[in-house]
């Protein structure tokens, strides 16, 4: 292979340890509820870079931290990426090399996210907890929920002028991500949503999903 042909060098610059450990505690999560899982890396700037993932739940997850990657938009293995934060971790790895064609999911683009709501994590939590059980209960040939439980409208939240149906699949992109913690008394979810997109923010991460499904082109 000539250097002409050769795969674009990766580089990842995290000088904080904290936030080292933050992806990788992002990561594992991750890897741990998709063996085979993705990360998509981006430079928001010059200061931060983004983390997203898709779950099985449908659900994309993402977690920033402070640092800087090349290529600034990259793919790469989430099991690779893993080693690289937890063996000899240091402040410049090689996350491996780039995977571009194993990311099809959409990004919200750039857009005016509006504030929704903000929900209690005792709420979230005890939501979450219901729809486990219900789950358990009706688990599919494929040993996961029916679609038709993921997508049940679990809380319906209102503000900015915009009304927002939580389905049960974002609660268990949350819980199965570890972003929410229901010990931690007075924790909050921050809700906000632009046309397309619904976004929960909890304390350790982000879920979003499309709030309309995309329309099928027609030829």
């Amino acid at each position: 292979m000539t250097d002409s042909t050769k795969a674009p060098a990766t580089g990842l610059h995290i000088p904080d340890g904290a936030d080292r450990e933050t992806l990788s505690a992002f990561v594992a999560r991750a890897v741990r509820l998709d063996g085979m899982c993705a990360v998509r890396l981006r430079n928001r700037d010059e200061q931060v870079v983004e983390a997203w993932v898709v779950t099985p739940f449908e659900v994309l997850a993402t977690r920033a931290v402070h640092g800087q990657v090349t290529p600034r938009d990259v793919t790469v293995s989430g099991n690779e990426l893993l080693a690289a934060l937890t063996v000899a971790p240091g402040e410049h790895m090689d996350p491996g090399p780039p995977r571009d064609l194993l990311w099809h999911a959409e990004l919200p683009a750039g857009g005016q996210w509006r504030h929704v709501d903000d929900l209690p994590i005792g709420v979230v939590g005890e939501l979450t907890e219901r729809g486990v059980a219900l789950a358990h209960d009706h688990v599919g040939p494929h040993g996961t929920p029916p679609a038709s439980l993921m997508d049940q409208t679990v809380i319906t939240v209102t503000g900015g002028g915009l009304e927002v149906k939580i389905p049960m699949r974002c609660l268990f992109a949350l819980s199965g991500m570890g972003f929410a913690d229901s010990s931690i008394s007075g924790d909050r979810v921050r809700v906000t949503a632009t046309g397309s997109w619904l976004r929960l923010d909890a304390r350790y991460g982000a879920v979003l999903r499309r709030r309309q499904a995309l329309l099928p082109l027609v030829f």
